[in-house]
């Protein structure tokens, strides 16, 4: 006979009751902290297996758009802004100071030289005189003929003063753009090397400036704004023929297609560089210009006539900032241009082949 407790199981126990719920404690007393909860522990009391590790996918590493494909030389391997353009030309111009200021220096005293002898050949100072010594009683007819004489001298002395500056202008642009070529991979120059690779494209590019400067003469003659369309399109033909060794009419359409698109751009940089050079060399060949600088102040009525003192003196200052000021420009030229080709080209990703660094593998698309 069972007692009356509660059923009984299978095998006589008793089923077990539900567990009342926990007293209360009595208000006022901090209730027992619970019970600490037992550690996993395997049948054979070896230690629990880690937690499986959360997946990250592998990130791929590019190179930052900042740096691009690194800086082995003068200028990043990227398409540049305008501060990165004046940079690499500064820091040409300081990294590799001996040959720039050397090959300018050498053109400058070539293109003052030849200057110098054309306004002593062309003396215009006998029409200046006569100029002066007409007096208020000098007729109409009289004024005219010694004007249009010294215009013709002044003329003569102008297309010497242009042949010289075209010359000096070829060389040390074929120079530079040589020194720019190898400057840009951090590569090791050679004066020598430098001067012989240039010299074998002299003739070309002779030719190519003088085509360059009656494009925009003849355009200037007219207007204004049609000289801005050849001195813009064609701006990029020199280190075209340089660094690509085509044809100078090569040159020219390379030069074309280059700029196309980013007219206003090329034109932009090319005239700040230019704007920048003037002053500079304004500032420079001022203290030079002593003589006619007190004569506006002394005599503004009097006909200043310069001495040949005085024209030795404005060419040796014309020699100092041609050669401090001269090579900017023409290597503002050439970054614009190897600029442009990266931009247009991917020349950044040859220049970093070329310099010895391995550019990334492109991002897969997903």
């Amino acid at each position: 006979m069972t007692e009356t407790g509660g059923p009984s199981g299978p095998e006589g126990s008793e089923t077990p009751k539900p567990q009342a719920d926990a007293p209360t404690p009595p208000s006022g007393e901090v209730p027992p902290p619970p019970a600490p909860e037992q550690q996993w522990q395997s049948p054979s009391g070896a230690a629990p297996p880690p937690p499986p590790p959360s997946y990250q996918p592998p990130q791929q590493q590019y190179p930052n758009w900042k740096v691009g494909l690194g800086r082995p030389g003068v200028i990043p391997l990227r398409p540049l802004n305008l501060t990165d353009i004046l940079d690499g030309a500064v820091t040409t111009m300081r990294r590799y100071w001996r040959m720039v200021f050397g090959a300018a220096a050498v053109t400058a005293v070539l293109t003052a030289a030849i200057d110098l002898i054309g306004l002593l050949l062309v003396d215009t100072t006998e029409d200046l005189e006569r100029i002066r010594d007409l007096g208020p009683a000098a007729t109409d007819q009289e004024l005219l003929n010694q004007m249009l004489d010294l215009l013709g001298g002044s003329l003569a002395v102008s297309f010497v003063s242009l042949i010289a500056t075209m010359v000096g202008t070829t060389l040390l642009t074929g120079f530079l753009t040589v020194l720019m070529g190898k400057a840009a991979l951090g590569k090791p120059i050679v004066f020598k090397e430098a001067v012989k690779e240039a010299a074998a494209r002299l003739l070309p590019l002779l030719g190519l400036t003088v085509l360059y400067t009656l494009a925009i003469l003849v355009a200037a003659i007219f207007c204004l704004i049609p000289a801005i369309i050849p001195f813009t399109f064609w701006a990029l033909a020199s280190p075209a023929l340089l660094l690509e060794r085509g044809t100078v009419r090569e040159a020219f359409r390379r030069s074309v297609k280059l700029v196309s698109g980013m007219f206003w751009r090329v034109f932009g940089i090319l005239l700040l560089a230019t704007v920048i050079s003037s002053l500079l060399a304004m500032i420079i060949t001022t203290p030079f210009s002593f003589g006619a600088f007190m004569s506006v102040f002394t005599d503004p009525q009097q006909v200043y006539i310069p001495s040949t003192g005085d024209l030795i003196l404005q060419s040796v200052g014309t020699v100092i900032a041609q050669t401090i000021v001269g090579p900017f420009t023409a290597l503002v030229t050439v970054i614009l241009y190897i600029d442009q080709r990266m931009r247009r080209e991917g020349m950044d990703i040859e220049l970093a082949r070329a310099a010895g660094i391995t550019p990334p593998p492109p991002p897969q698309a997903w």
